[in-house]
């Protein structure tokens, strides 16, 4: 029996030769291959430093607009889609794909390593510890979830609302069309399967080096590569059969589970820390971070000539999140399908952001606080021997202190745990043409490949080498999501305008002459129509009035077709240069209490029926039980009729658009 895949040739085949011929190479070659790309990395940041400040800073004002905009309202899937996921495991899973384990890692450190060499400073000051905080929340505040935000915006829009697959190359089906379908498209896949492999890859690598240390810590087992490798291959087994339950069951609960000893973690530093402190150092820093947004956005120390600095710093987190953004940014789209963009642009921008800020000042300032007022010049010490050691250190300036680490350990393990699986989902999701149902195995294949890849590199010394290339890589795929941001603002844009023509939009054909009674259209309106009487109406009446519009057209020579589906009937009028109209009807089912339900929630005879009119970009929520024939074509050509002054109305805006430029 043949085993079943849904594999993409052109892009999985490519991955599969290029991620084994680099970590070849990075193996066999780990130093050569490190200072290869750390001269690319450094001439990127000499030479186009500039740009990625520029970049980042147009990626958070695009995105602030759109939040802001009348885009805002648009919904990602239509007009009648609601969200796959609450908000706590949409938020928990937001929170752990995108930089979970790196508040883990950088939590103590990095505000105590700006104490301690601030660039604008006295070192170990009070000045410096504030420099520290608002420096740390600018590395990981709303910049880098405005990178995620572009490319999971772009992907979950195109996706959901036009309907083309979840990949990187459908954010750039307005500037390009159909190509997407061809060379360009499968190099951009391509391009995001690498960067995803090698961020999870390297990842995983440097994450084995922060367990090891703390199991080392705890329980005195030695440092080596051998328990490093032990360790890749326990996580990355787990995340296997993780893999197995798939996103609503693995990835959703270990990410829920990620969350919960997260805030469990920080409530008890909080606590049994200087807490008063804490709470005003949160408001202060806060307040300091967005009073000088702006500057520090478009910072590039071109007077002091900082640039070590803001290579090792600033551009080394912007490249970082940008080489992560497919990744994060496909996990992203994937979770949120039927959210309102401006309500997507809150929950992924500002939510997880405020909980990093709570978190880096919980820990961050405790830290400095116990180095500034309480002498823990062992801390700093940890800090500059070996960042992995410093949270378990960390931990023994307070209480139940063994207890702490363990749950540390726990939550770096099931962190990483739930990257590897996110990952594995979306290479899988990169590599099958964007079938979100595809085999098992395939998403297997990607969760081994990723463990492999970095016992690989680890025993080789070639994970330095990849993260290099990893970072190396963020500069073109820059200029791809500048690309998207165009793209996305082009069909925004035409949505709109398509939304207005239907709300707005008057016309003459809203009602026709019948003999139908005012008491007989309150007894359709009072009924409570069962699944055989709104099945019926749907085959008696409204499938012979679209037949009978549907040869109207067709003897005017436009292009029509009737689709009779289960339970609907879709009447679609062919456009080549826009989409299609579509005109729909469908049986819905509603509970006896007027809220909308799913079948296996209540019995038969506790819910009526509608047949609702859903048109190209959504459901209209009204009814049309009752109509006549007359009726109903009546119906049709009034949303005929708006989507013609959609089209007018876009006609109308490119060539005024044209007409400026000339």
């Amino acid at each position: 029996m043949p085993i079943k895949s849904s594999i993409n040739p052109s892009v999985f085949f490519p991955s599969v030769f290029l991620i084994v011929l680099m970590v070849f190479v990075a193996a066999v070659w780990p130093n050569e291959t490190h200072l290869f790309f750390k001269s690319a990395q450094s001439w990127f940041e000499i030479q186009a430093g500039w740009l990625y400040i520029l970049g980042v800073a147009i990626f958070l004002i695009f995105i602030i607009f759109v939040m802001f905009s009348r885009f805002g309202s648009i919904k990602l899937g239509p007009d009648h889609a609601e969200p796959d996921y609450s908000y706590k495991s949409w938020i928990a899973m937001l929170f752990s794909a995108g930089m979970g384990i790196g508040l883990m890692f950088f939590g103590v450190a990095e505000p105590v390593m700006h104490y301690m060499t601030p660039p604008d400073a006295d070192p170990m000051t009070i000045e410096a510890a504030k420099a520290a905080m608002k420096i740390t929340f600018f590395h990981w505040g709303i910049h880098a979830w405005a990178i995620y935000a572009v490319v999971a915006l772009s992907l979950a829009y195109f996706s959901y609302r036009h309907k083309l697959p979840l990949l990187p190359r459908s954010a750039l089906y307005p500037l390009i069309g159909e190509r997407i379908y061809g060379p360009i498209g499968h190099a951009v896949d391509t391009f995001a399967v690498l960067g995803t492999m090698f961020g999870v890859a390297t990842s995983l690598g440097f994450g084995v080096l922060q367990l090891n240390a703390g199991l080392n810590y705890l329980l005195d087992i030695p440092v080596a590569a051998s328990v490093q490798v032990v360790l890749i291959i326990v996580i990355s087994l787990i995340a296997t059969l993780s893999v197995f339950s798939g996103l609503d069951k693995g990835v959703k609960r270990l990410s829920e589970l990620n969350l919960g000893l997260a805030t469990l973690l920080m409530l008890f530093v909080l606590v049994f820390g200087p807490t008063v402190v804490l709470l005003q150092s949160f408001v202060q820093n806060t307040g300091a971070y967005f009073s000088e947004i702006v500057s520090k956005t478009f910072n590039l120390y071109a007077y002091e000539h900082k640039d070590d600095w803001l290579g090792g710093w600033t551009l080394l987190y912007w490249g970082w999140w940008i080489s992560w953004s497919p990744f994060v940014g496909t996990f992203i789209a994937r979770i949120s399908r039927g959210r309102t963009i401006r309500e997507f642009l809150v929950g992924v921008l500002f939510v997880p952001s405020a909980f990093t800020f709570l978190w880096m000042t919980v820990f961050g300032n405790t830290a400095i606080d116990a180095i500034m007022n309480h002498g823990a010049s062992y801390l700093s010490d940890a800090v500059g021997t070996d960042v992995s050691v410093a949270l378990f250190v960390f931990f023994e300036h307070m209480p139940l202190s063994t207890l702490l680490s363990t749950i540390a350990l726990c939550l770096i393990a099931t962190f990483f745990i739930t990257s590897s699986d996110s990952g594995s989902l979306v290479i899988d999701n990169l590599t099958s043409g964007g079938d979100l149902n595809a085999p098992v195995w395939q998403r297997v294949f990607w969760a081994l490949l990723q463990g492999v890849v970095a016992a690989v590199l680890l025993l080789a010394g070639g994970l330095q080498a990849l993260q290099t290339a990893a970072i190396a890589s963020a500069l073109p795929f820059l200029l791809v999501m500048l690309l998207m941001c165009l793209g996305l603002y082009k069909a925004l844009q035409e949505d709109w305008l398509k939304i207005k023509s239907v709300q707005q939009h008057n016309t003459s054909v809203q009602f026709t002459e019948t003999n139908v009674s005012w008491e007989d259209h309150m007894d359709v309106l009072i009924s409570r129509p069962t699944q055989e009487e709104a099945q019926s109406f749907l085959d008696n009446v409204a499938k012979p009035a679209l037949m009978k519009i549907c040869e109207s057209f067709a003897s005017r020579e436009i292009s029509a077709k009737l689709l009779n589906l289960e339970s609907r009937l879709r009447f679609i009028i062919v456009n080549d240069d826009h989409d299609d109209f579509v005109y729909g009807l469908r049986v819905r089912a509603f509970s006896s209490q007027a809220n909308a339900i799913e079948p296996h929630e209540s019995n038969d005879d506790e819910k009526y029926y509608r047949v609702e009119v859903f048109l190209e970009h959504g459901g209209q929520h009204y009814d049309v039980m009752g109509f006549t024939q007359e009726q109903i074509l009546a119906d049709v050509v009034t949303q005929y009729e708006k989507y013609l002054h959609f089209l007018h109305l876009l006609n109308s805006e490119y060539l005024g658009s044209n007409s400026a430029e000339s």
